[in-house]
């Protein structure tokens, strides 16, 4: 009997505050750990292993004592690239852990007149053969599911895995519903196994001509909806896939690295002073020593300024008190006395496009590709562009060049037909 790991979205490095960032970093080091006591034959990241394409090199290097544990033990790690592993340049940490050995990407792209041809990548101690395709920048990997080769895939022999980055139509969680997504069906049909990642939301489905899709959702916490989800006690982890000829298991691995308190207050009505004091009331009677504490406050204040309620100092005080880090989420908390902008959705990702979208509504500018939906996409891109920390030792004059140049260099691409 043969076993592989699935794991997806580690977004590694994705917190700034060093709590969080610890806490990622040991998540990490616990499945790489759990995989390797759970001896497993090879392990598969279906993208977004580090939130940026060229992340915070002491996070690369924990990550990398991990990883090189498993290469030591002869577990072979295969990759594809997820929608943060791209950088502009074209060269990101996934091609040098690639050039390095460390791990495997298996997104072996070619093409044959206007037919997209993906190579097939043959594990040597189980057999199994992997395809993957990585997802591209903002989202445009579904312009190489519409010209993929499937036919060729699919007249494939032996036990086979296609994984994945992104979104399918079919399965699109309601919370997501502003997401570009591919559609099902250009999905080769007749693999045994669709390893997904890129939905932060573990599931298992079947679909005609395709069973064993799965989705293993964020291994730690990428962004605000994930730490209250992990909060309120959901499980966060990665599947283990047992198979000979055919999938005869798969079993999803919890991996718990802390404990967490999620609070939610319903505020509408009450005046700030009143506010604060019923949420400090409340959680003082909570043993936050030791963990993640998640404070979610919404409604509309009768009086006073958001700011009045004192949450900041809530915040200072259950860290006092010995919680590993306190995340607060006020977006759904107005006040009378002020007007905010508001957009549908939770995740930032989707807030963000939504905003760009609209903005890029208002520009008049000569360039299509800067106008509309296009220029949206370009705005997305040096957003995420310009995200990017100074390299190690790198000055902030040289800093600035650089995502001057970058940022020239991403909108003359937007110019060229994919």
């Amino acid at each position: 009997m043969h076993r592989f790991a699935h794991l997806a979205d580690a977004h590694l490095g994705a917190h700034r505050e060093p709590s969080l960032q610890k806490l990622e970093l040991q998540t990490f080091d616990a499945a790489m750990k759990k995989c390797a006591e759970m001896d497993v034959d090879f392990i598969l990241v279906c993208g977004d292993l580090f939130h940026v394409g060229i992340p915070d090199l002491g996070v690369v290097n924990s990550a990398l004592k991990s990883m090189m544990e498993l290469q030591r033990q002869g577990i072979p790690i295969y990759a594809i690239y997820g929608s943060h592993d791209y950088t502009p340049n074209g060269t990101s940490v996934i091609d040098i852990l690639n050039t390095a050995g460390v791990v495997n990407n298996v997104f072996k792209p070619s093409f044959e007149g206007d037919s997209l041809r993906l190579g097939v990548t043959v594990d040597e101690k189980t057999g199994a053969k992997i395809v993957g395709m990585s997802a591209r920048k903002i989202g445009l990997e579904s312009r190489y599911f519409d010209v993929l080769d499937r036919a060729s895939l699919e007249q494939e022999q032996g036990f086979r895995i296609f994984a994945f980055h992104s979104g399918l139509t079919q399965l699109k969680p309601e919370y997501l519903s502003a997401m570009e997504t591919v559609d099902a069906d250009l999905l080769p049909k007749g693999f045994d196994y669709y390893a997904g990642g890129h939905i932060h939301e573990r599931g298992e489905f079947d679909l005609p001509g395709r069973r064993n899709i799965v989705f293993p959702g964020p291994l730690f916490t990428g962004y605000g909806r994930d730490l209250e989800a992990t909060a309120k006690g959901e499980k966060r982890g990665f599947y283990v896939v047992e198979f000979e000829e055919r999938i005869s298991s798969k079993t999803f691995v919890p991996v718990d690295t802390f404990k967490g308190v999620f609070r939610e207050y319903d505020l509408t009505g009450k005046g700030a002073p009143e506010a604060g004091r019923l949420v400090a009331d409340d959680l003082g009677k909570v043993d936050v020593q030791g963990k993640l504490v998640v404070v979610k406050a919404h409604g509309e204040l009768a009086g006073g300024k958001v700011a009045d309620v004192g949450l900041a100092g809530i915040r200072t005080n259950l860290a006092e008190r010995g919680a590993v880090h306190v995340y607060l989420n006020r977006s759904g908390l107005k006040s009378r006395e002020a007007a905010v902008a508001v957009f549908s959705g939770e995740e930032p990702a989707s807030i963000e496009k939504q905003l760009f979208e609209r903005e890029a509504s208002k520009v008049k500018v000569g360039d299509e590709h800067l106008r509309g939906r296009d220029g949206a996409q370009r705005g997305l891109e040096l957003l995420r562009l310009w995200r990017q920390p100074s390299k190690l030792g790198e000055a902030k004059k040289d800093y600035a060049a650089r995502m001057v140049r970058e940022g020239i260099a991403a909108l003359e691409k937007g110019e060229e037909k994919d």
